[in-house]
This record gives C-alpha cells, sequence and structure tokens, in this order.
C-alpha cells in the first residue's frame, strides 16, 4: 500500500466506519452516495474509511473528505477479501471501535447512541441490528433541512423490516477479530460467521434493532456477473467456496452440517432496549429450532462425539 489515501486516520472520534463499496454506476451509484454521505452526518462524526478501486470510489472520497485506500486482495475470481477489508480498517485506523457496513445502508445519530451505550456496557461485544428496506431512486439533498426526518418518515412509512438473515452492518471494540478467512466478499455466508465467531467466543451479541433505523436502500443483483437474482450468485464456486470456509472444522462442510455456523440476528444474545441492555431469550428458541430441524446432522455429530469427544474445534458457542 502506497500514497497519501492509506496514511492512518488521525482525531479522537470513537468510531471507523469502512465499507467496499461497488462501482459507482447508475442506481448502485447513487444509493452509495446517499448512504456514505450520510455516515459522514453522524454525530459525533465517525472517521469513515473506503476500500477498493472500483470506479468512482477514490472521487467519492474525495468529494465527501473521507480516506480512502485502493488496494485489497482479491480471490481468483476479482472478488475483494473479507480477510484484507477488515485487516486493513484495524491497521489504519486508531479508533476504540469499528464497524463494517453495507455501501447501501444509510445511519442516523441512533446508531452512534446505541453503539456509545453497548460500549459503556461492555469493551467485548458485537452489535448488529435488522435493516428497513426502502424504495429511494434519487440522489438525497442533503443541504435540505430536515433530510434525516425526512427519509426516516418514508422508511417507517413504506419501508420493510428484513429478516434476522440479512445482516448489513457489524459494529465491534477493535481486536475483536484477530483473524477473519478469506472469504469473497458479497458471495454469502461470511456474515453468519461473523456472528458465529463472536458467540463462539463467549463474547455477547447485542441486537439494537428496536433502536437503530438502518435504512438499506432497495436495489437488484444486475451490478454483479451472476446477474440480477440470488439464487446464481448462490450457486456458485464462491459461494460454495465461503460456504466451506465457515467451517472451522473441515469435516462440517464434507458431511453437510455447515449449518451449524449460519448464525444471524435472531442468535443475539442481548438486545438494546431504551431502558437497558437486556437478556435476548430469542437465541435459545434459534438453537433449539436450529438444531431440532436437523435430526441427520445432530445424529452425525452424536456419531462424531462417540468416537473422538475431544477432537471437534468447532465446540458449540455458549450462551
Amino acid at each position: 500500500m502506497t500514497g497519501e489515501s492509506t496514511t492512518s486516520i488521525q482525531g479522537p472520534a470513537p468510531l471507523t466506519i469502512f465499507a467496499m463499496p461497488k462501482a459507482f454506476r447508475g442506481h448502485i451509484g447513487v444509493i452509495q452516495r446517499n448512504a456514505i454521505a450520510s455516515w459522514t452526518r453522524i454525530n459525533p462524526h465517525p472517521h469513515v474509511l473506503l476500500l477498493g478501486n472500483d470506479d468512482g470510489t477514490a472521487e467519492i472520497a474525495r468529494e465527501l473528505g473521507v480516506q480512502h485506500v485502493p488496494d485489497i486482495e482479491r480471490n481468483r475470481w476479482g472478488t475483494p477479501l473479507v480477510s484484507d477489508i477488515f485487516a486493513q480498517a484495524q491497521k489504519l485506523s486508531n479508533t476504540p471501535h469499528l464497524c463494517y457496513v453495507n455501501s447501501d445502508i444509510m445511519l442516523f445519530d441512533d446508531f452512534m447512541a446505541a453503539l456509545l451505550r453497548v460500549a459503556a456496557w461492555s469493551n467485548r461485544f458485537l452489535m448488529v441490528g435488522r435493516r428497513t428496506d426502502t424504495d429511494i431512486t434519487e440522489p438525497m439533498n442533503f443541504q435540505q433541512s430536515g433530510w434525516a426526518a425526512q427519509v426516516r418518515d418514508l422508511a417507517r412509512r413504506t419501508g420493510h423490516l428484513q429478516i434476522a438473515r440479512n445482516i448489513d452492518y457489524f459494529a465491534f471494540p477493535r481486536g475483536l477479530y484477530s483473524s477473519v478467512p478469506p472469504f469473497g466478499i458479497g458471495r454469502f455466508w461470511w456474515d453468519n460467521w461473523l456472528v458465529w465467531k463472536v458467540r463462539s467466543m463467549g463474547a455477547p451479541v447485542v441486537d439494537v434493532s428496536t433502536q437503530v433505523l438502518a435504512i438499506h436502500q432497495n436495489h437488484d443483483y444486475s451490478h454483479t456477473t451472476y446477474g440480477p437474482g440470488k439464487d446464481t450468485m448462490m450457486a456458485s464456486d464462491e459461494a460454495v467456496l465461503n460456504c466451506r470456509l465457515t467451517c472451522e472444522n473441515p469435516a462440517d462442510f464434507d458431511e453437510g452440517l455447515q449449518w451449524r455456523y449460519v448464525y444471524t440476528i435472531d442468535d443475539a444474545t442481548w438486545k438494546l432496549t431504551p431502558q437497558a441492555v437486556r437478556h435476548n431469550p430469542r437465541h435459545l428458541w434459534k438453537n433449539f429450532k436450529r438444531n431440532t430441524s436437523r435430526p441427520v446432522g445432530m445424529a452425525k455429530l452424536a456419531r462424531r462425539a462417540l468416537r473422538a469427544p475431544k477432537s471437534h474445534p468447532a465446540s458449540l458457542p455458549r450462551d
């Protein structure tokens, strides 16, 4: 990495938001600029770090006054690696907390408020939350008074709260993820692993869905090489490799046990309420449902435990 764009971030901000935008073309370009500009207006101001050299990223970084890191490791298909994205963000920031955010997600002051509350409660956590899907097709006018209230009102009136499987932001203290497998970004499974990994370490996962309005600006998948739908992408070699990489015990993938690592927001052990961080009993139901809906898989795990009870490195997470 060379050049002024990769110098370390300076300043006392409590948070670095980092993201890997897609090429700024057409509708994807519009909604990504909306999202990144919204991050720069959060109070207190976070540092914002854009990674990658897809078309328009450097120009948007200059326009919005945020840091840009052009060079990110990629896999053999040319897809940026989550491992290097997380490593570069931690290397180049000096804030106590970091947050990876998908580049189509608009965030507001309530996001920072939630982070500060969770950070005051624990020094080791992962903060996640559900998004609200909203149709936004035009560039936001950030100079207009009340722009944030208007777009938040639009989301509340017309938006759709997504299911817990879709995870679009991950806020955590520096050093929580000491290493990340070389997942291809945007090719599924890696986000589930991020939640599973924290649970496997016994650290709290906090669901802030009721306290944070995260607006996902709707789009198709025409920006990928796999076409406008998810099905083709999920069947791709990249997605299959990502799925394999989630399995810390390689035998899990070969035996069809990769579901053990597919954790979602429903697996959060805690939730943020207006009053406090409280236990989230939903994760118990989620784990029960995950296991009881797969009797064949559970039988395989039981046989494995009987054969070699101490040989399995991917133990079930502690509650």
